[in-house]
């Protein structure tokens, strides 16, 4: 049994992830410092999977404290890295945080990774690495165009970060998975995404508003050129993310790769308007959505969806869940939530 670091193992795509890795066998340690989360998903991934995990509550932009976790686990055999800062709009607004944040936590991983052997990292990037694409689908050789957020920005400078790092550290390999929109929830209605902090992502600001939390929500831009004027994303469940980093993983492990960083998109390979979901999200659940509209939000782009095309073809994944089986299972996880904390 092989054992995994997951950072930001208690967020939303980490405990989704680490799911999947215990059930295709791989041991998992966790860290995770709730900056936007909480130990609740621990309780959720044991009901699932019957494993106990352990997590340190460790910032990982303290160098030090991240040493002592490689000391107490020297059998790493790879790292997934999900623990970042992830708001477009908030870091329009602290920017110095979010560089400070994800890319000195990047680096401190980087630096234990070479100290101590470790052969394989798989960082957690985005499709906000393409900014306003000049061309629709975005494939892993779409030229990257000006970052449209500090966030967008720290993932180019991730991916730049690796590129360099690959070039003396001729032991290890990299994954850089470029995910669009994720959203949805588990199956089981034991885990699914809970932020701490004020949800900004477009399905759980939909649920929560449905169900009461909000009285409304703002579609922000109806102005765009698109086919109904709101943002076109492509939204992919999240068990199908987790999935994508198990055989990223499993890619590395069996030594697939033909070089040393590899690059794959993972989305459905289509892309759907904020109107369009929320007529996805009435049609699936019948609850009606108060919705207004307003103006374009800093940061946002105007259209961004993929191929999946060298998924498929170089790590045999595939997408399985729906736009609906999305609002299913994140409508489903609202009511669970919400009936926790009444």
């Amino acid at each position: 049994m092989q054992k995994v670091l997951v950072t930001g193992g208690c967020g939303y795509i980490g405990s989704h992830t680490i799911v999947d890795l215990i059930e295709n066998g791989f041991e998992v340690v966790s860290v995770d410092n709730f900056s936007n989360s909480d130990a609740s998903p621990l309780e959720g991934i044991f009901k699932i999977t019957g494993r106990r995990m352990q997590n340190y509550a460790v910032d990982l932009c303290d160098l030090e404290k991240t040493k002592a976790i490689f000391h107490a686990h020297l059998d790493i055999a790879g790292i997934i890295h999900f623990a970042a800062f992830k708001s477009v709009g908030e870091s329009v607004q602290k920017p110095v945080a979010y560089f400070r944040n994800n890319l000195n936590s990047l680096l401190n991983l980087l630096d234990c990774a070479k100290t101590f052997g470790v052969p394989h990292l798989i960082f957690s990037s985005s499709c906000s690495v393409y900014g306003n694409a000049e061309s629709l689908p975005v494939t892993e050789n779409s030229p990257l165009q000006r970052a449209e957020s500090p966030y967008a920005r720290t993932k180019q400078m991730g991916e730049q970060i690796i590129e360099d790092v690959a070039l003396e550290a001729h032991d290890m390999s990299f994954i850089l998975l470029r995910y669009f929109n994720p959203a949805g929830a588990h199956e089981s209605g034991l885990i699914g995404e809970s932020p701490r902090n004020k949800a900004e992502n477009l399905v759980p600001v939909i649920t929560e508003t449905a169900i009461g939390k909000r009285s409304s929500m703002t579609v922000f831009g109806t102005d765009y050129p698109t086919r109904d004027g709101s943002c076109v994303r492509d939204y992919i469940h999240v068990m199908d993310l987790a999935n994508a980093h198990t055989k990223a993983l499993q890619f590395l492990l069996k030594k697939q790769n033909e070089r040393q960083v590899e690059i794959f998109n993972l989305g459905i390979g289509e892309g759907a308007t904020v109107l369009e979901v929320i007529r996805a999200f009435e049609s699936v659940t019948g609850q009606p959505l108060n919705y207004q509209t307003g103006p374009r939000r800093p940061g946002d782009v105007i259209a961004i969806y993929s191929t999946y095309e060298k998924a498929a073809r170089q790590l045999g994944w595939r997408p399985d869940f729906s736009i609906e089986d999305i609002m299913r299972t994140a409508w489903a996880w609202e009511k669970v939530r919400s009936g926790e904390r009444e």
